[in-house]
């Protein structure tokens, strides 16, 4: 295993009714609170009015309308909105998008210039505030995690910050919270939560053995567990067992020992920064061919090893065990519901130089990732996924 450190502050409170405990928290760090969320589906849920119920006694500020795909706009209003009232705390009441922005926001609340520096230049972020976190979708795990991606949609580029100071003080995490979600929302986020996992599993350092068979655990659960939600959106098991994965999914458990640059993400941010498509989406359409793309001698022990203590495959010989692993796992995205090709969501292949060649450069892909690619070989994953 390779050297690390492991520190998660984030103080998650799981399970139902949790959302209770804000009354106190958030007393501890002030009154004023920016509420983060998206498109108002919170408001249809009740869930709004839940959490003016238990901040009766606060003051709160508002900045709604955050997008799937986080934008720099929305970070500047939220940055200005927390400049002009003396925000205390935030809190982001959503998914990864409404948990994502408000983490910018938390340090450029901070910062006197443009936000989008801080994401270029993060030695230029000194402090952030409080942030709480009520998780309606999950997928990202940005709960229990200090990274967030924004999109810059003047220049087309979605790029990540990430700082120690940007973990959420306090996440509730109640599944209840899960069962109104949209099919497509909960087989994306599956999606997604599959593939934070993918990028920490496949990495060429082999020594990490305990980190491996977590990982494959993981990817079992939203496996068996992923149907389950999609077929019975209450059930309470299957939402709680989704909604814990995904949290640890991406809080670096999976990381440590091995380390590396991730793959598929890298090329996904491009499709979302170019078309602002789901990203759990671009992610299922992208994971079965890059498999394909980079399975080789050289890879082929770690598929097929993949294929038989996650999917229960017996082939002895490790090609065609390989194989079968990925093609259970392009079914499985299939069976969720989502595209399985790029054409099936409009985008044609006019653009993919482009993306390419930015996807290598803002990433760690020709470098440091499972297998190093270029923009040429970017180019042939995005056109296998036609």
């Amino acid at each position: 295993m390779n050297r690390f450190d492991f520190c998660v502050p984030t103080d998650i409170r799981f399970g139902e009714g949790q959302v209770e405990c804000l009354a106190k928290e958030i007393g501890k760090y002030g009154s004023r609170v920016l509420l983060v969320y998206g498109g108002g589906s919170i408001k249809k849920t009740g869930l709004y009015d839940k959490i003016y119920e238990v901040l009766k006694d606060y003051q709160i500020y508002e900045l709604s309308g955050i997008e799937p795909n986080p934008k720099l706009s929305s970070v500047r209003k939220g940055a200005e909105l927390c400049k002009k009232n003396d925000i205390d705390v935030i809190l982001a009441v959503g998914g990864g998008s409404s948990i994502d922005a408000s983490k910018h926001i938390a340090c450029a609340a901070f910062y006197d210039g443009d936000p989008w520096d801080l994401v270029l230049d993060k030695t230029l972020a000194t402090k952030a505030l409080p942030i709480f976190t009520v998780l309606t979708i999950c997928a990202t795990g940005s709960e229990m995690n200090p990274g967030a991606v924004i999109s810059n949609e003047e220049t087309k580029e979605k790029l990540e910050i990430s700082l120690p100071m940007l973990y959420p003080t306090l996440s509730v995490c109640d599944p209840t919270y899960l069962y109104t979600l949209p099919p497509m929302q909960t087989a994306a986020g599956t999606a997604d939560i599959i593939s934070h996992i993918f990028e920490q599993y496949f990495q060429p350092n082999d020594g990490a053995y305990i980190t491996d068979r977590l990982s494959e655990a993981a990817l079992k659960t939203c496996f068996k567990y992923g149907p389950i939600a999609l077929k019975e959106p209450q059930n309470y098991e299957a939402r709680s067992n989704l909604m814990w994965t995904s949290s640890i999914g991406l809080n670096h458990l999976f990381t440590v020992g091995k380390g590396g640059a991730w793959s598929v993400h890298p090329i996904e941010h491009e499709l979302s920064a170019f078309y602002d498509i789901t990203h759990g989406v671009g992610l299922a359409i992208l994971t079965p061919q890059w498999m394909r793309y980079v399975l080789s001698d050289n890879t082929v022990a770690r598929f097929a090893m993949y294929a038989r203590n996650v999917w229960d495959i017996k082939e002895a010989d490790d090609y065609v065990a390989a194989n079968a692993g990925i093609d259970k796992t392009e079914k499985f995205f299939h069976e969720l519901g989502l595209p399985g090709t790029l054409t099936e969501i409009g985008i044609d292949d006019s653009q993919f130089t482009e993306m390419a060649t930015e996807a290598v450069r803002t990433s760690g892909l020709s470098t440091r990732s499972y297998v190093k690619l270029t923009p040429e070989d970017v180019v042939k994953i995005y056109k296998m996924c036609l």
